[in-house]
Formats: structure tokens, C-alpha cells, sequence
């Protein structure tokens, strides 16, 4: 059967990407030993960390301007489709019990829509309109922000998604695997990091793909670090939703006061479980609604909450 002119020219693209190249090298690593295989496919792994080193300026510029814009009560919102989408709909949906957002807080758009978390949805990647259908429905204000990922940088959807954000005077970011991308040029932060060929040709689960969770996890970790979700590096919004996190709220507070088990259990007792609340009962000597009060006034930072305390 003969190539289109379309599938042709999209070939024709796909060839020039880093992500899709082919290493001849590999091409018998099918009748290498399992371990051998393994040997090269961590090898290839430990690659990854330096290339988003790379771009840990970019990254932490994104950041701040993430930051200052959730701090006014915007939202961050993935979109992407296939791995990169999953991955996006994977950290939004940890946010709310790591730091105890609101799940609308942090959103995570696939292409395709939930059913495509599991199944792959045919053709929906390439849809520009179904991401501007879905940040329409999420009714997306200036002080949002639209994160598109995409291993290539040319996926419409996460494109699309970007562009249309950025009609509507939103913060973009552009997250993208190839350098030169549509995605990032699109964007108003690009972030491109390049981890070059796959194991498999095109596979960009692989490194691609743990970039990119790497990179998530820093912009949803840092900005929350940013709005006062920690004290130091304890996660002090922690939701206690099951007996492990009531366990880890409880170490919280030992780790953070010094406090012996039964002044931490009437602290968080009259903080109702609030982990922040009931550490500046306890360190700062107040009770429960003077606690809320001074968080309050300190927009949920504890460390500023317990300065206040002690004017």
C-alpha cells in the first residue's frame, strides 16, 4: 500500500527528532543474555538526570512564575496525551493527599479523556480541538496555568492546549523532549530536555518518559514548597486519609516540635488532625483558633505563622 502525502511528510518529520532516531548499534540487542540488556537499558537511565540538570534553569523559572500565579488562587493544569498525559494526570491526582490541595487545584488533561489512562484512544492526540474543549469546560482564567507535555514537541493536543491558554493571557509551559519544538516555541517557558535516542526506536515511555516525570515532579514539588505546603522538608498539608498517613502526620509533628506522644496527640486532637496546626499549638504555645488565626494571616506558611507568634 502506498504512503499518502500526508503520512509521507509525517515520516519525513518524525525522522529528524532525536526522540525517534535509530541506533544501529542496538539493532541485534534482542539476541543479547536478559542481563546484558538490563546493563544497557540502566546505562541509558542514568543519562537522563543530567539532561534535565541542563535545564534546571528553565525549570526553575517556570516555577516561580507557577508560583505566583497559584498564589493568587490559580490552578496548574497538565495536558498531554498518551505517556506524557498519564504522567501529567499521575501528579496532579498526588497532590491533594501529599499537600492537601483541592482537587481542582491541580489538574491533569488527557487526550482522550479518563478512559485513556488504561486505553489507548485512537486519533484523540491529534485533536488541537479537544484540548481547547477541555480547558474550556475548566473555564480557564489568567492566573492558571497550562502545562503541555509531549516527548516530540509536535503532539496538536498538548499544543493546542498551549496555544489556546495562551489566547486566554495564561502562563504556559512547554515540556518537550526534542530541541527546536513546536511545543516549547509555543509556550512561554520552554522546557526542552533532550535525552536523545531510545533504547527502542521511538519508545518515549522510556527515557523521555522519566524525564518528564522528573520534571513534574519538580514543578508540582517546588511550587507547593513555594506556598508554604512544607516546614522544612516535612509535608506538613499531608492529608491523613488512612492509617499510614495518620501514622506519618503523628511523626510529622515528633519531627517537627520534639514533642513527646500524648502532648502530640491532644495538639492534633484540638487541631482536628490539621499536622500545621497542631505544630504551632505545640511550638508556639497557642491554642487551636489562635493556631488557625495566625495561619490565616500568614496565607497557610508556617514558618511566617509561627514569626507572627512570637512579634
Amino acid at each position: 500500500m502506498t504512503s499518502t502525502p500526508h503520512y509521507r511528510e509525517l515520516r519525513t518529520e518524525l525522522e529528524t527528532l532525536t526522540t525517534e532516531a535509530f541506533r544501529p548499534e542496538l539493532a541485534e540487542i534482542d539476541r543479547l543474555p536478559t542481563l546484558e540488556i538490563a546493563r544497557l537499558m540502566n546505562a541509558e537511565d542514568t543519562t537522563v538526570p543530567r539532561a534535565v540538570a541542563e535545564r534546571l534553569p528553565q525549570i526553575a523559572a517556570a516555577i516561580d512564575a507557577v508560583t505566583e500565579r497559584m498564589a493568587r488562587g490559580g490552578r496548574l493544569i497538565y495536558a498531554g496525551a498518551g505517556t506524557a498525559g498519564r504522567l501529567g494526570v499521575l501528579d496532579a491526582s498526588e497532590c491533594p493527599p501529599t499537600f492537601n490541595t483541592d482537587p481542582a487545584q491541580v489538574v491533569g488533561l488527557i487526550a482522550g479523556g479518563p478512559q485513556a489512562m488504561v486505553t489507548s484512544v485512537e486519533g484523540a492526540e491529534d485533536s488541537r480541538e479537544l484540548a481547547v474543549e477541555a480547558l474550556d469546560a475548566l473555564k480557564l482564567a489568567p492566573d492558571d496555568t497550562v502545562v503541555g507535555v509531549s516527548a516530540s514537541g509536535r503532539t496538536p493536543y498538548a499544543v493546542g492546549a498551549v496555544e489556546h491558554a495562551r489566547r486566554l493571557g495564561a502562563l504556559t509551559v512547554g515540556l518537550a523532549c526534542n530541541e527546536g519544538s513546536a511545543l516549547a516555541a509555543a509556550a512561554e517557558h520552554g522546557i526542552e530536555v533532550v535525552v536523545g535516542p531510545e533504547l527502542l526506536t521511538g519508545s518515549t515511555r522510556l527515557k523521555a518518559g522519566t524525564a518528564q516525570k522528573l520534571v513534574l515532579n519538580m514543578i508540582s514539588t517546588l511550587t507547593m514548597i513555594r506556598l508554604g505546603k512544607t516546614y522544612g522538608n516535612l509535608m506538613v498539608d499531608v492529608r491523613a486519609s488512612n492509617e499510614k498517613l495518620r501514622a506519618r502526620s503523628r511523626r510529622i509533628v515528633a519531627l517537627a516540635t520534639g514533642a513527646p506522644d500524648e502532648e502530640i496527640e491532644r495538639a492534633l486532637t484540638a487541631a482536628h488532625g490539621e499536622v500545621k496546626h497542631a505544630i504551632l499549638i505545640l511550638l508556639a504555645g497557642v491554642d487551636a483558633p489562635t493556631a488557625g488565626r495566625l495561619l490565616e494571616k500568614s496565607s497557610g506558611h508556617l514558618r511566617a505563622a509561627l514569626g507572627r507568634a512570637n512579634d
